[in-house]
């Protein structure tokens, strides 16, 4: 009784935080934060608890699991497992559930028990997603993150809360359909080549699918993710919804939504329909590569605040992306980094911009200027932090977006090259943000008092999290490194064949861990 608690510690806070907030609107604050700081604090014990690395092969990655029947008549199971990538994002996903809740202390003052219902059930939402194994259980969470983070934004958002929140709903429910039709279409051609009927994502994988089928079906899965991700030209949702949702919300797309499109390439999509993946490889490194740039470009030119934030993350994710196309040991190790450090930089980033928002009453960067000589604590977050986006040597960023460029640079250079100048256009928008919001002339009529010591706090704690993975990621590395591998089998026999591009990496070949000492 551990892996599934994690799902309903969540679940059943949010429950209990809508009845408290009948009665106060400081219980549901306070019952979110225990629920969730059980939720980490549980996480954390199981990666304590956790084999070393040797004794976790690629073939026996599952730190912990759970399976039992739920829907037999129909092959559909209650299947969860933990293995180090689910953990670090499971983690990940209560941390920044805390973060989310602490920083919306003063900001939700109407219907907080419900607005903590909501936050919480898109959290439970999420860790289903990291922990699912079967792909009926994986879409009923997929989709229980979406009602939920609609009413976010559409009764807690800004002024064009409905055309965002409507936009947000319409694109990952229309894209969610397909990955159903593709869930089904596996289902049943699996069950009429071997007789079982089953949901059991150990048991699809492997499934004999002939080029056709395989394409067509890993298409209905990609559409899914890479709306999530987002991927270019699936990405225009995003600044809607980012520069229209409460701080809390923002910080939960940015943190964790974006990564579970990121976590469904790399679990499912790839390892159910490896040949199908290698066919469209390069076109995916090419939309990666695009989507750094166009997201970079898009950024620089932005003068809301939230919406350039928005569009850095369409830049980050893009590495992501490109990594998990390139499909070995470095590449995906990087973007396992960046999905976790973009959490915290760019979670921090809308954290500020949240608070910019909530004194100034305004997103525009034009209404600003000049804050450095009356906030100093807020601006140097804000530069810590920018110098995080922008890929820093000596944090986290750096160290992920290093091993995708390396890993994906084995297998087309020109691709690399093109995505590497995305490096260069993030010192161009992070600089660019700084100069407009925290320097230049102060502005007479401009007052407000800097971040609080609650503030401070979440910020120098994600600030802390970022320092310690870019000079020793290490344990990061080791502990999605039996996962990581073992995906890697799953996929490899087709995506990467031997001669490959240049210095392709074979089974067995460099790790992550090797080429960083």
């Amino acid at each position: 009784m551990t892996v599934e608690w994690l799902i309903l510690i969540p679940l059943i806070g949010g429950v209990l935080a809508w009845i408290g907030g009948r009665r106060s609107s400081l219980l549901p604050r306070l019952i979110s934060v225990a629920s969730l700081g059980a939720g980490l604090a549980m996480t954390a014990s199981l990666w304590n608890a956790s084999p070393p690395v040797a004794g976790r092969t690629a073939g026996q990655a599952w730190i912990a699991e759970f399976n039992t029947s739920w829907i037999p008549q129909l092959g559909i199971g209650f299947h969860l497992g933990l293995d180090g990538l689910s953990l670090l994002l499971v983690l990940l996903t209560f941390f920044l559930g805390i973060v989310g809740v602490l920083c919306s202390w003063n900001e939700i003052k109407e219907r907080t028990g419900f607005f903590h219902l909501n936050l919480m059930l898109v959290l439970t939402g999420i860790v289903g997603v990291f922990l699912s194994l079967d792909l009926f259980l994986f879409y009923f969470f997929w989709e229980l993150m979406l009602v939920p983070m609609y009413f976010l934004i559409s009764i807690w958002g800004h002024e064009k809360r409905a055309y965002a929140s409507v936009k947000f709903f319409i694109f990952t429910q229309l894209s969610g359909i397909l990955m159903l039709l593709g869930i089904l279409g596996l289902y049943f051609i699996h069950g009429r080549s071997t007789g079982i009927y089953t949901f059991d994502y150990t048991q699809l994988l492997g499934t004999r699918l002939t080029p056709g089928q395989s394409l067509w079906l890993m298409l209905g899965f990609a559409a899914a993710f890479a709306v999530k991700l987002p991927a270019v030209p699936f990405h225009s949702w995003l600044p809607d919804a980012h520069s229209e949702a409460p701080t809390a919300g923002s910080l939960i797309l940015a943190g964790l939504l974006l990564k579970t499109g990121a976590y469904g390439f790399i679990r499912f999509l790839v390892p159910l329909f490896p040949d199908a993946v290698e066919s469209v490889r390069l076109i995916g490194m090419v939309l990666s590569a695009a989507g750094i740039l166009y997201g970079a470009a898009l950024a620089f030119s932005q003068e809301d605040l939230k919406r350039l934030i928005a569009y850095t993350s369409i830049s980050h994710m893009g590495f992501v992306m490109l990594g998990i196309f390139a499909w070995n040991e470095l590449s995906l190790q990087g973007a396992v980094i960046q999905m976790v450090c973009h959490g915290f930089s760019t979670g921090a980033l809308f954290v500020l911009a949240g608070i910019l928002q909530a004194r100034l009453h305004t997103r525009e960067m034009s209404a600003m200027g000049g804050l450095w000589a009356v906030t100093p604590r807020m601006a140097g977050m804000g530069l810590f932090f920018g110098l995080a986006s922008l890929g820093l040597p000596g944090l986290g960023n750096f160290i992920g977006e290093f091993l995708v460029l390396l890993g994906s640079y084995r297998v087309s250079g020109l691709v690399t090259a093109a995505a590497a100048t995305g490096l260069i256009a993030s010192a161009l928008y992070s600089l660019r943000l700084m100069q407009r919001v925290f320097h230049g002339p102060k502005r007479d009529d401009l007052t407000m008092a800097d971040i609080a010591v609650r503030e401070t706090t979440i910020l120098a704690v994600m600030a802390a999290v970022i320092v310690v993975i870019g000079l020793y990621p290490g344990p990061v590395l080791e502990t999605s490194k039996p996962a990581v591998e073992g995906l890697i089998q799953k996929g490899n026999p087709s995506l990467t064949p031997p001669g490959r591009g240049p210095g392709a990496v074979k089974p067995g070949g460099e790790s992550s861990g090797e080429m960083l000492r």
